[in-house]
Parts: C-alpha cells; sequence; structure tokens
C-alpha cells in the first residue's frame, strides 16, 4: 500500500522539479536593454515671438466741420456709408454768398475804372512836366494816384477771390476717403464757422492701426539682449488673433515703437498696420498681436518631450553617452518656441537627446539607440533578443 502511494507521488516531483528548472533559467536571464529613439541637435536661428495685446485705431480720422456760417439746406451722404475724397456732404444756403461775389466784382470793376484814369493821367503829364509845362508837383500827385488806383484794383481783386472761397465753402466736401459715420445735424440747422460740434465723422479703415502695449522692462531686456550681441533685430511682421479667437489671415507691419513710457501703466506703445480690405477690423477692437522682436543666433531646439524637470524645477535631459549609455544632463530652458523648448545652456550642437522611450531610462543605464521615428524593434520569440520596445513620449 505504501508502495503505490509513493509511485503516485513521482509525477507530482516531477513537475515540481521541472518547473524549479524554469524558474532558475527565467532568473538567470539578464534584464532587457530599452530601446529609445534620439535626435541629434544642430544650432539654428530662433525668431522669439512673444504675444501682446492691443487695439485697432483708424488709419485716417476727420471732423468734418463748417468753414462758413449759414444753414444746412442738403445732406448728400447716407450714413454709415464709404464717401470719396472731396465728395459734397452738406449744402449751405449760398445766397448771401452769391450776393458778397456780385458785389466784389462790382467793387473790382469800378476800382479797375478808377486804375485806368490814373495811369493815363500820370501818362500824359509827365512829358509836360519835362517841358515844365505843367508843375512838377502835379505830376508827382498824378502818378501817385495812379499806384493808389493799381492797388485798389488789387484790394479789390482779394476781396473777390475771397468771396469766391466763401461761396465755395457753401458746399462742404468730405476732408478724406473712409467710411462715414451719422449725420451730426440735420437739414435746417444753423450752423457756424467756429462751432466745437462736427458735422459728421470720416474714418479711413483700410489700412488699419493696431496699438500694441509692451511693459517697460520688457523693452529694457530687449534692448540689453540686442546690445549684448546674441540676438538681432527680427523683421517687422506681426500676425493677429480676434476676440473670438480666429487668426487674422493678412499679417502686419510695424511702423514705429514709441520713446516714452506712459506713466499710468508702465508701457510702451507699438504700432502696426494691416491691411483691411474686408472691413473686418473695426476700430477699439481688442486683438491679440504675435510678433518677433529679436532673433536668437545659433540657437538650440530640444523637443519638449525630450526635456524634464527635477523637484526644484530644473530642466533635465538625457543624452546619449559613451558606451550607448543614459547620461543624465543638467540645461538652461526658460522658455519654448512653437512645441521644442529653447536650450540657453548645457547642450552642443551633434549632441544627441532621448525622446523616445524616457519612461524605461535611468542614469548610466544601457540603452540601445535608434534615430527617432524610427519603427519600434519586436523582437521575436525565441530569438534570444533582450531588447525592449520603446515607448513613443
Amino acid at each position: 500500500m505504501r508502495t503505490q502511494i509513493k509511485l503516485r507521488q513521482l509525477p507530482l516531483l516531477a513537475l515540481v522539479l521541472l518547473l524549479s528548472a524554469c524558474g532558475a533559467k527565467e532568473a538567470k536571464k539578464p534584464p532587457r536593454t530599452p530601446e529609445v529613439g534620439y535626435v541629434v541637435l544642430k544650432t539654428q536661428d530662433v525668431p522669439l515671438e512673444v504675444v501682446l495685446g492691443g487695439r485697432t485705431n483708424a488709419y485716417e480720422i476727420s471732423d468734418v466741420r463748417p468753414q462758413v456760417n449759414g444753414v444746412i439746406k442738403a445732406r448728400k451722404f447716407v450714413e454709415g456709408g464709404v464717401v470719396k475724397q472731396g465728395q459734397t456732404l452738406y449744402e449751405i444756403d449760398p445766397s448771401l454768398y452769391q450776393a458778397a461775389v456780385a458785389q466784389a466784382a462790382a467793387n473790382l470793376q469800378n476800382a479797375e475804372a478808377t486804375r485806368d484814369a490814373a495811369v493815363a493821367k500820370a501818362a500824359r503829364y509827365k512829358p509836360l512836366a519835362a517841358m515844365e509845362a505843367v508843375a512838377k508837383q502835379d505830376y508827382t500827385d498824378a502818378e501817385a494816384a495812379a499806384k493808389q488806383a493799381i492797388a485798389q484794383v488789387a484790394q479789390n481783386q482779394a476781396a473777390l477771390d475771397t468771396a469766391k472761397i466763401n461761396l465755395k465753402y457753401t458746399t462742404v466736401p468730405a476732408p478724406i476717403t473712409g467710411r462715414i459715420g451719422r449725420s451730426l445735424v440735420t437739414t435746417g440747422a444753423l450752423v457756424t464757422s467756429g462751432q466745437t460740434t462736427a458735422l459728421a465723422n470720416i474714418q479711413r479703415l483700410d489700412p488699419i492701426y493696431v496699438d500694441i502695449t509692451q511693459s517697460s522692462a520688457d523693452v529694457v531686456a530687449l534692448r540689453r539682449a540686442l546690445s549684448s550681441g546674441g540676438v538681432t533685430p527680427s523683421e517687422a511682421t506681426v500676425q493677429l488673433t480676434l476676440e473670438d479667437g480666429s487668426p487674422y489671415a493678412l499679417p502686419g507691419r510695424i511702423e514705429f515703437s514709441e520713446t516714452l513710457v506712459d506713466q499710468t501703466t508702465g508701457s510702451v506703445t507699438i504700432r502696426a498696420r494691416f491691411p483691411n480690405p474686408q472691413g473686418l477690423l473695426l476700430p477699439g477692437m481688442f486683438v491679440r498681436a504675435k510678433l518677433s522682436q529679436v532673433t536668437a543666433r545659433n540657437a538650440i531646439l530640444v523637443p519638449q518631450q525630450g526635456v524634464s524637470r527635477d523637484p526644484r524645477g530644473n530642466a533635465t535631459v538625457y543624452l546619449v553617452g559613451a558606451d550607448n549609455k543614459a547620461m543624465l544632463k543638467a540645461v538652461s530652458a526658460s522658455r519654448t518656441v512653437g512645441t521644442d523648448w529653447l536650450v540657453e545652456s548645457g547642450l552642443a550642437a551633434g549632441d544627441k537627446v532621448i525622446v523616445e522611450g524616457l519612461d524605461r531610462v535611468k542614469p548610466n543605464q544601457p540603452i540601445k539607440p535608434v534615430p527617432a521615428g524610427s519603427p519600434p524593434h519586436r523582437p521575436q520569440p525565441g530569438s534570444g533578443d533582450n531588447s525592449g520596445d520603446r515607448h513613443r513620449g
């Protein structure tokens, strides 16, 4: 009986021994070498962009004002429409000014007749005075009267010109081309040349200005960076984002930057000009402007997934070191450029930064580096390849 029990236990004992042997083999199997993807760094010129707030302003603004006194006879424009420079906007009753022109013309004719008689008299006295047929004083008086008559003609001519100008001002033209607002006076209203209230307002909106504000501290830092030689001025191109978050399709250009700091806000105004053919931008709109004021020369960019932060917030990267070992390196990276970090120090051109498979990498650990974006290596069962699949990150 005991012999039968021992015989039955033999297969179970063999199975236990077999499993123990397999476990021992698995324990002796070396750890897998993680596969990582890397990028080779290179230097390049990088525009450093900033996003600043701004407001739109009309390219030209003009108040329509009367130059003469009178009663508005007619309005000749559609409120809210586009008017052309020189187009008649209002008509002022011209009756008094037409009469003034007629009176000035008559005065001029009278002065011209007096001038002709005085000049002829002086001409006749001249030879007689030379022969002493008339007194020299009489000739002198005649010559003076002729000159006075000539001057009187000039005065009356000027008065006629003034009367014609005033008559012309009875039609009020558009001083600029642009979109006109509502009329602030109606037909029959009395207007004067010195009134403070405008008849209407015209704004030219194509092109249009965007006044961008930047803190004076940033301006000082920018000028210091330019003076250090590490950066150079960039092209003055600006992109806009509208209030609803949508981008404005047409780029603008910086016109100038003020040299005066606003004492209430501590900011400097940068003015940019944008084309506005569709009239999408209206005066007073708040926009976000993206512009590059400087370009970093020989800069190094590292993909964001390749840069980590330690508990103190310092930036670190893993490099492919000697003998294909992961090397942890501290770097200085204070700003992003698109999907990359701009590294100011700690790296050089030619360094291989690991950007894939970082979740399985430790300092000084052996690795299997491949160019980033390569298809992951998947070992076949029983091939003896101990390298692990890398995780994209």
